[in-house]
């Protein structure tokens, strides 16, 4: 949909809820990009495959976290990995395939004659048809996938995907490369998660002297007697910075809390300078959740030590706007009331 037909039909629309399943008004999904794909199995049934291994094992070790596909998860598998030959302008980067849903990066190549929707369709169509076939009989391991206390439902409509997908447009530097360890890191993250159920759990409507935030991560680092607030100046030099970080760290060992939202250079020095030294960090994020929201990948390990809580202020967007001064401001306000509680 361009911008004209949005604009027309936006009266009538209502009133516009936060979705990761929106295209982008005005994208043009022919041309050459590179999408991440993300799509999720009807009412998140784990028909694809099982998680094996160790949350704490070492990677790349024998018994670190890994997915044991099913015959459907194979069948999926190879009907993403066939995109290529169906659709010779594209070529597909990267497959990561999970209990119950799948992260797919592809790489149009030229401007293809059909929108890459089309494409989308195409593979679950693949898939359903296996999904059909699988059903009766069905494998050991997917009839122990689909046995109701694991499906949650009775529905057997041959449909395996959710309707719609999620697609992330390629667009910074270096963004690929955190795609690709997105998707390589994913059976960790999901043992992790496991593991340490509560800390991954999205925590709406948390009350902080009158403004609501939701929470990823230990909510009673809140409750900790000491915090203190990280706000440095644009203007520090690196030394000045490398005092800073010392400072901070020192005070965090001893027992505080350290609130930033990481805006300027130097907090986000002290901020990773924490994550590395495993000490007790909040972080206010202009960014805000949904029900599905996950931390970023360098933040799961401290969420599942419980040394991390993620505050976000403002409500989940599609798209993530410039951060303004008034915005910065806001949270640095904010960071500075936490701190007084």
């Amino acid at each position: 949909m361009n911008w004209e037909e949005f604009e027309k039909h936006k009266p009538f629309a209502g009133e516009k809820k936060s979705s990761m399943l929106r295209r982008r008004v005005g994208h043009d999904y022919e041309s050459r990009r590179i999408y991440l794909i993300t799509m999720t199995t009807e009412g998140r049934r784990p028909l694809l495959g099982k998680l094996v291994g160790n949350a704490d094992a070492p990677k790349g070790s024998i018994d670190a976290p890994k997915i044991v596909l099913t015959p459907l998860g194979e069948e999926v598998r190879s009907c993403w990995l066939s995109i290529e030959k169906h659709y010779p302008d594209i070529r597909v980067l990267a497959t990561t395939i999970m209990p119950d849903h799948l992260h797919g990066i592809l790489f149009v190549t030229r401007k293809m004659e059909q929108h890459l929707g089309m494409v989308i369709k195409g593979f679950k169509a693949g898939c359903n048809k296996a999904y059909r076939r699988l059903q009766n009989p069905l494998s050991p391991m997917l009839q122990h996938c689909c046995s109701k206390e694991n499906r949650g439902d009775s529905r057997s409509h041959g449909l395996l995907w959710s309707r719609n997908y999620n697609d992330h447009i390629l667009e910074g530097r270096g963004e690929l490369n955190r795609w690709f360890q997105y998707l390589h890191d994913n059976p960790r993250r999901l043992a992790l998660r496991r593991a340490h159920p509560d800390f991954f759990r999205v925590v709406f409507d948390i009350n902080i002297a009158g403004q609501t935030y939701a929470a990823i991560g230990n909510r009673f680092l809140l409750s900790y007697p000491e915090k203190q607030q990280v706000q440095c100046s644009r203007s520090l030099t690196d030394e000045q910075i490398e005092d800073t970080v010392k400072q901070m760290l020192a005070k965090a060992r001893r027992g505080a809390v350290l609130v930033s939202p990481a805006i300027s250079k130097g907090e986000q020095a002290v901020m990773r300078a924490a994550l590395e030294a495993h000490l007790p960090l909040i972080f206010l994020t202009p960014w805000g959740f949904n029900t599905f929201s996950r931390p970023d990948h360098q933040y799961y390990a401290a969420c599942a030590e419980g040394h991390f809580l993620i505050l976000a202020p403002w409500p989940h967007e599609n798209r993530r706007i410039p951060l303004s001064r008034e915005m910065c401001l806001t949270l640095n306000a904010m960071t500075a009331i936490i701190c007084q509680q």
